[in-house]
């Protein structure tokens, strides 16, 4: 891989109307064990959507991340939407509609998803890719957004849901505060529908979450991640000449404070804290977490000093990413 790749700046956006998970109705139809364990997860409040759509919810991060950068949306030369689970509309294109909503008239635009959480890592490959190979491709808007598909935030046996979206602009001589130095994702179509809604013919209202097998899940899955990234997290150092020690605390997805602990002793490294503080605030935000904790810990960083960034998606995907503070 060649030629520098700077991400940033990076912009949040969330509804303004909180919820505190120990008050969320949904709990108090659980049985004991479920309720005990969704308050245990470390969450404790999460931000709601309410009628505002994924697009709406997209378009505020975006023009949040143009303002920083002080670039127009008409200048953007490719525009990547992480589109969610659940479109607004079969067949309809909800990539163009943010380009539409934004007036990002003259980019390169498309979708990026069906990896679950990882795809925001996709994404961030497709656009290292353009700028890099693409001398006309100065920059790349990759946008994502949250919003929970069913009534009921709690997603067992795993996390609880929240709703916001990210925005994070791509160039290769940009205001950024992180230099993207190289990611590996990888995909395992074994556990392709292990979480799933089942909505065909089925009003959206009634919608769940179904894990297919939790055992396969909580066991399995988990065997076989740490197997994952303990492959393609040396694979991907040794090949830009980085040696473990080089890298302070992990960066990664929030699921649950369990989930901090398990990865803590299976890769024997400690987890940024900003992951925690945004796991509490604001929950499981999907391919959103791992912007927001890299925009979180940017600020704990030293130029020069290496973050490794782990994302993984129960469909299932991994991906290991080196980025470096500029």
């Amino acid at each position: 891989m060649s030629g520098t790749v700077v991400l940033g700046p990076v912009a949040t956006w969330f509804p303004d109307t909180i919820a505190e998970v120990a008050t969320l109705e949904e709990l108090d139809y659980l049985a004991v064990q479920r309720r005990e364990h969704a308050l245990a997860l470390g969450i404790e409040t999460v931000r709601t959507a309410d009628e505002l759509t994924e697009v709406d919810l997209a378009a505020e991060a975006a023009r949040k991340a143009l303002a920083e950068a002080g670039l127009d949306a008409a200048g953007l030369d490719a525009l990547l939407l992480v589109t969610g689970r659940a479109p607004q509309y079969l067949l309809a294109s909800e990539a163009t509609r943010l380009q539409h909503r934004i007036g990002a008239t003259r980019a390169f635009t498309t979708g990026v998803g069906d990896l679950g959480c990882v795809s925001v890592s996709a994404a961030l490959t497709l656009a290292a890719s353009l700028v890099r190979g693409d001398a006309r491709c100065r920059n790349v808007l990759v946008v994502t957004a949250a919003k929970t598909p069913t009534l009921n935030r709690y997603r067992p046996p795993m996390t609880v849901l929240g709703d916001g979206a990210a925005a994070v602009l791509v160039t290769t001589s940009g205001p950024g505060r992180w230099e993207f130095v190289d990611q590996i994702v990888r995909s395992d179509g074994k556990y392709a529908d292990l979480f799933r809604i089942d909505y065909r013919d089925i009003p959206s209202g009634e919608w769940v979450e179904e894990c297919a097998d939790e055992s396969t899940y909580s066991f399995r899955l988990a065997v076989e991640s740490k197997k994952r990234f303990d492959d393609i997290v040396p694979e991907l150092l040794e090949r830009n000449g980085i040696h473990k020690d080089a890298v302070g605390p992990i960066l990664m997805q929030n699921l649950s404070a369990g989930a901090f602990a398990f990865w803590e002793e299976a890769l024997d490294r400690p987890v940024d804290k900003a992951c925690r503080g945004n796991l509490a605030a604001y929950g499981h935000l999907g391919s959103m977490d791992i912007l927001v904790n890299l925009e979180a810990a940017a600020g704990g960083r030293a130029a020069g000093e290496y973050a490794l960034l782990l994302n993984s998606s129960p469909v299932a995907a991994w991906s290991a990413g080196l980025m470096r503070r500029v």
